[in-house]
């Protein structure tokens, strides 16, 4: 990953607002008012500045269906793309009658008819049409998670340089693991490792437990020392340039037993099922169905979700069936698909990786070693 602000690579910028175009085509969108940070990056190409939580609603990105033409909310210029001139840049305002008025003097402004904006608040929902007096205003989210679901070339390559950084923590935090280490050393490598591929800002923190034998989906209760015959998770989650990346691994520690062993191939019977539910044209619920056909129990976590800039559709769990029922896997989706089994006394093996929806089946963007029974002692 760079140091420097820079904005998204050209073809990169221009292939996502084709899409987001042909959305807008579909929706019949005049033009975009985009609040949502993600939203905003895939539009202008444009790093943002990373914070934690939510923010209320307000118009950061102007999109204009006819021209093309961009505005952004920005007090600087670097990291602009080129084709974003100055003079459509807007510092940040106190009085909202000031944002009023810049949005009234994009071009067009005045005959707009539908106008999409990705979220609103209830001040928003009075002053936009003040903006824009003649258009209706619509929820653009939806045609924006159209655009966002299906990845062009250029975001899956965006992505295996994510995940290139995420497995670079999965391996330090592997090779610091053993008898004696703590789940908060663990962590500490994991995160040193991402940081020194560039990334400051782990999409999660919480990266090395023990697994608990006791319950499923739940880690040790113990003092978090790792101890032999401890099944230890290693999870990285990184948000390089824009593109959230995850990667999950399961180490034990010391010799395996055989009970060990049956594990980890309940693991692989379960991880050949999801791959093959990973096919475009069948439903998202398939994904379910692969745990039910294995003979495991169902996760309390989503069984998958979309991988992108940030959580991308489609989010695959238990609680949502009746959506993945409906929920058709196209070519281009890229998945962050978790395998999870767990055995009484023994523990819980887990992983995660990134499957990319192609034309006929899936390719496995992760390179992480699998481990299996890898023994650290």
């Amino acid at each position: 990953m760079g140091t420097e602000i820079e904005a998204d690579g050209r073809a990169l910028r221009f292939s996502r607002r084709e899409r987001a175009l042909a959305q807008m085509e579909v929706y019949d969108l005049d033009m975009l008012v985009l609040g949502r940070q993600a939203n905003v990056r895939y539009i202008s190409g444009a790093p943002q500045l990373w914070v934690v939580g939510t923010r209320p609603f307000g118009p950061i990105c102007e999109f204009v269906r006819a021209t093309g033409e961009i505005h952004l909310n920005s007090t600087w210029d670097e990291g602009i793309p080129e084709e974003i001139p100055h003079e459509n840049l807007y510092g940040f305002a106190w009085n909202p009658m000031t944002l009023v008025g810049i949005l009234q003097n994009i071009k067009g402004a005045d005959s707009m008819r539908r106008v999409g904006t990705d979220a609103l608040t209830p001040m928003f929902a009075k002053l936009l049409p003040m903006a824009f007096p003649n258009a209706e205003l619509i929820d653009a989210e939806p045609a924006m998670q159209a655009a966002r679901r299906i990845k062009t070339p250029e975001e899956v390559h965006a992505l295996r340089r994510a995940l290139l950084v995420a497995e670079e923590g999965i391996a330090a935090g592997a090779a610091a693991l053993g008898p004696g280490t703590t789940e908060q050393a663990l962590a500490g490598a994991v995160l040193e490792a991402e940081a020194a591929g560039g990334v400051s800002t782990p999409a999660t923190q919480d990266a090395a437990w023990v697994t608990s034998r006791q319950h499923p989906w739940r880690r040790s209760d113990g003092d978090g020392l790792v101890r032999d015959g401890d099944l230890v998770a290693l999870s990285a989650g990184v948000l390089a340039d824009g593109y959230v990346a995850e990667v999950a691994r399961t180490l034990f520690v010391g010799e395996p037993t055989d009970a060990v062993r049956t594990l980890y191939r309940r693991r692989d019977d379960l991880w050949d099922r999801l791959v093959e539910a990973c096919r475009p044209g069948l439903t998202t619920s398939g994904l379910l169905d692969a745990y039910q056909k294995a003979g495991e129990h169902l996760p309390a976590m989503p069984v998958a979700h979309g991988l992108g800039l940030g959580f991308d559709p489609p989010v695959v769990s238990p609680s949502l069936r009746a959506t993945a029922e409906a929920d058709i896997l196209e070519e281009g989706m890229v998945l962050a698909v978790t395998a999870y089994v767990w055995e009484q006394g023994v523990g819980a093996v887990f992983t995660r990786d990134a499957v990319l929806i192609t034309a006929d089946s899936a390719e496995i963007l992760s390179t992480a070693p699998a481990y299996g029974e890898s023994v650290h002692g």
